[in-house]
């Protein structure tokens, strides 16, 4: 196992995607204890002083009035976590809850939340011994946090409801005995704690985010290939033109289009073509796929932020005493980037879809009809095509934005709502879609730079090109479509195209 060590509200995307894509062994820094044991302190002082406090020793939501009396207090946060497990829908998937818990660790170490040590070191005993509670995807409002997924994942600390293991779900209670644990008995303030926060939300946008910068360096890259197959050219791709309009993604991406196609032997046939302009999904890559990366980048920013975020309520600040009742629960921010981010992929698609359209067009591409020869006999890339379009289609309406919409809940009292848990579970099917989408382009792509030969692409294209002839070859014929997109998915989706090789821009500003 490779060992990590959690440095509360340090976390950078690079290394919550390192750690979770390896076997990791998780332990928290020794310097964050003092101020863990602080804040849980602070809180024993309030009980010793019968102080009212929310959250601590209070009903929730509407019946935040009412006191609780002392003997009751542990009752109210095992009530509190049994209630509100009120999830349905399909289980998250075991690395959605494996980056939960990660999050959720790193969010109650920073000291603010007021729970015992004990709570964190069962955390982390599940989170390294791959001890995933099941967590129904559907039921969360994404405000007051995500409470009802986050109550599912708290059920398995007391020893309620299932849990994965190495892919076997299997009772908690059996899961804990079988890490050297027993149920755990939340003191006052614990469950709540556990509840409240936008870990579920951030963790499922976060994923999305993993796989659209797959996605997009994969369509950078299928977009250059596109160019070379139908002889378009790499004029509109001159810094010139990208620095007078100064949008920082846009120029990136314009360089990026200059490397990947530079020493292309196809470019350099048609130098002196009489063809004036090229289709615009051709020629404006830099100013859409620009647009896209700078969205990225604002989600990157805001993701990773809320990442080490402290987002549950009450707040407890051990130095002054206080503890303060406020909304960092509500996830907003993570709804907006989530919205921002479905929008982003659904337009990389689109754009893809419409090279595609480009490429199977012998009019625009100068190429076979549908890439195919013989064409009659064979249909070739007609299909294909339709199926790209298809899901181009369903991405326009699954990126609608999520976070415009609110339902109040708790008779009144959370009165407007984020929305942010929808707003990032959907990304997930759009990642699939579009990299469906850009795997048909590559596969497209690939077919027409074939039809060029003997004339060969630039150097980092040819990487690109047998990349994709070592899974899917040359189409010659008709045959059963489907398994080479879903050959060419796979590429993508395990971010075969992110290599340094294809000068692909970062999500770093």
């Amino acid at each position: 196992m490779t060992p990590f060590t959690i440095h509360p509200g340090q976390l950078s995307l690079a290394d919550i995607e390192a750690t979770l894509a390896t076997d990791t062994h998780f332990a928290l820094s020794e310097a964050c204890q003092a101020d863990i044991e602080a804040a849980q302190a602070t809180i024993q002082g309030i009980l010793d002083a019968r102080r009212t406090v929310y959250g601590v020793n209070t009903g929730f939501g509407l019946l935040a009035q009412k006191r609780i009396p002392p003997e009751a207090l542990r009752d109210l946060q095992t009530n509190l976590v049994l209630s509100h497990a009120a999830g349905t829908g399909p289980m998250l998937p075991d690395e959605t809850v494996r980056l939960i818990l990660l999050l959720k660790i790193n969010s109650l170490a920073r000291g603010f939340s007021g729970v015992r040590p004990v709570v964190l070191d069962y955390l982390l005993t599940l989170l390294n011994h791959n001890v995933l509670p099941q967590i129904p995807a559907q039921g969360s409002v994404g405000a007051s946090g995500d409470l009802a997924p986050l109550a599912h994942l708290s059920c398995a600390l007391i020893g309620v409801g299932n849990v994965s293991v190495e892919g076997t779900i299997i009772p908690a209670t059996e899961a804990l005995a079988s890490v050297g644990l027993e149920p755990l008995v939340l003191e006052p303030k614990e469950g709540l704690a556990l509840l409240n926060g936008t870990q579920v939300s951030t963790a499922l946008a976060l994923r999305g985010l993993f796989g659209a910068t797959d996605v997009f360096a994969a369509a950078l890259v299928a977009g250059a290939m596109s160019v070379d197959a139908a002889m378009g050219s790499d004029t509109p791709f001159d810094p010139r033109i990208h620095a007078v309009r100064g949008h920082p993604g846009q120029q990136d991406c314009a360089a990026a289009y200059r490397q990947l196609l530079e020493g292309s032997a196809i470019r350099l046939s048609h130098t002196a073509c009489e063809k004036v302009q090229d289709p615009y999904s051709l020629r404006c890559q830099p100013q859409v796929m620009g647009a896209c990366l700078d969205q990225m980048r604002y989600v990157a920013t805001v993701l990773e932020r809320e990442a080490n975020a402290v987002s549950d309520n009450p707040l407890v600040f051990s130095d002054e005493n206080d503890v303060l009742s406020g909304g960092n629960f509500h996830a907003e921010p993570v709804a907006l980037a989530a919205d921002a981010l479905a929008v982003a992929l659904a337009e990389i698609g689109a754009l893809a879809e419409r090279r595609i359209a480009v490429l199977i067009d012998t009019h625009l591409s100068g190429l076979p009809a549908f890439l195919v020869e013989n064409g009659g006999v064979h249909s070739g890339f007609m299909i294909a095509q339709v199926t790209a379009a298809a899901l181009a289609s369903e991405n326009k309406s699954l990126a609608h934005p999520a976070s415009v919409d609110s339902l109040p809940t708790s008779a009144n009292q959370e009165d407007h709502v984020s929305m942010a848990t929808f707003a990032a579970r959907r990304l997930g099917p759009m990642v699939e879609n579009t990299a469906t989408i850009v795997a048909i382009e590559l596969l497209a792509a690939a077919q027409g730079i074939d039809f060029r030969k003997p004339m060969l692409s630039s150097e980092p294209l040819r990487q690109a090109h047998a990349h994709i002839r070592e899974q899917v070859l040359f189409y010659d014929r008709d045959r059963l479509f489907a398994p080479d997109i879903e050959a060419i998915k796979n590429l993508v989706l395990q971010g075969a195209f992110s290599d340094t090789a294809f000068s692909v821009p970062t999500l770093a500003v």
